[in-house]
């Protein structure tokens, strides 16, 4: 036990554990923020049944009675004067407008937006019924909720992926920054300290408090809003723990011979924000098109967060993870090796 004490890989883990634990933001950031967010996005996107569909009808002949039958059918419909129609429309105040005539209604609304093409379909529905309409088959509705294809499973796992990034970054490239800019590192030229396990002691210190930070996460998604989590925890443990180790070498590169705080700043936004925005943290990457989704599947955040989700909410184990898991430790494993050879001290 006293040869594990003496090693400098234990004493560098022990100074990096003592490091976080003395900063009360970096506490709040890792283990709190996360939680006060999927607290306030869960409650904004939280199950609030099917929307209300807003549909104006333009005053005129047929007005009144097509307006009273889209009521009758749940449908938000109120009389608009002629001259308003356009502008409610363009507002967004209604997502639909019917523009009664001879023998019929003409449709005016914008097709790029989803829930006005959903309102169109409803809309001509009960226009329709009430017109006397009979549908040749009768369709029944099953309605259900399942867990796990509601938006706030969606966004749990992103929000884990989310933070193991943000934290491997900042927690990592910023306090090595720190310690060259306050003359620490220079200290170390004078020791016999490795630079790999200089290096080795930021994944490790890491990686302490890695189970903490996932537990208090998805317990409290599983407490609050019954985010189901039907995976094993062993994988779901390697797969955070792959994912903590890719941000921590990729703080650790990024960091190992910028000697700015605004250079690191700088360095760091460039870097993960592009995953932000394209790693479906909030939002799937299914959403950008084809031609990019090669590039977008080579980011390590996005294979985190396609391993999270997978083993979260459909189950999957490390065999279906592989070729994600791949992609993390390509990922780890390059840039810890850069991060090792282009090291400086000073």
């Amino acid at each position: 036990m006293n040869r594990l004490r003496d090693h400098q890989l234990y004493q560098l883990t022990l100074m990096r554990f003592r490091d976080f634990a003395r900063e009360p933001e970096a506490m709040f950031w890792t283990f709190f923020f996360p939680i006060i967010m999927a607290l306030a996005l869960g409650i904004a996107f939280r199950s609030k049944g099917p929307e209300t569909v807003h549909v104006g009808v333009l005053a005129g002949n047929g007005a009144d009675s097509a307006a009273a039958a889209l009521t009758r059918a749940g449908i938000d419909a109120r009389v608009l004067a002629q001259d308003v129609g356009s502008s409610e429309l363009r507002r967004g105040r209604v997502a639909l407008v019917v523009i009664p005539n001879s023998g019929g209604y003409t449709y005016k609304f914008d097709a790029s937006r989803p829930e006005s093409r959903v309102a169109r379909m409803v809309t001509d529905n009960a226009l329709q019924g009430a017109a006397g309409r009979t549908d040749p088959r009768v369709a029944r509705e099953d309605l259900i909720e399942e867990r796990g294809s509601r938006y706030i499973d969606f966004l749990i796992p992103g929000l884990i992926g989310l933070n193991l990034l943000s934290t491997g970054l900042w927690g990592v490239g910023y306090a090595v920054v720190r310690m060259r800019n306050e003359k620490l590192l220079k200290r170390f030229m004078t020791t016999p300290v490795r630079r790999s396990y200089f290096l080795l002691s930021f994944i490790l210190g890491r990686l302490i408090f890695l189970a903490a930070e996932i537990a208090l996460v998805l317990g409290f998604a599983t407490l609050v809003f019954s985010v189901p989590v039907r995976g094993s925890l062993l994988t779901l443990g390697l797969v955070s723990v792959l994912g903590a180790i890719t941000f921590t070498g990729l703080g650790l590169l990024i960091a190992s011979r910028t000697s700015s705080i605004e250079g690191v700043q700088g360095y760091m936004n460039v870097v993960q924000v592009p995953m932000w925005i394209l790693s479906g943290v909030f939002f799937s990457a299914d959403n950008f098109p084809a031609v990019m989704q090669p590039v977008i599947r080579l980011l390590p955040l996005t294979a985190l967060n396609d391993a999270l989700r997978s083993n979260i909410l459909d189950g999957a184990g490390i065999a279906d993870l592989a070729p994600k898991l791949a992609v993390l430790i390509a990922w780890g494993l390059l840039s810890f090796l850069a991060a090792l050879r282009i090291f400086r001290w000073r």
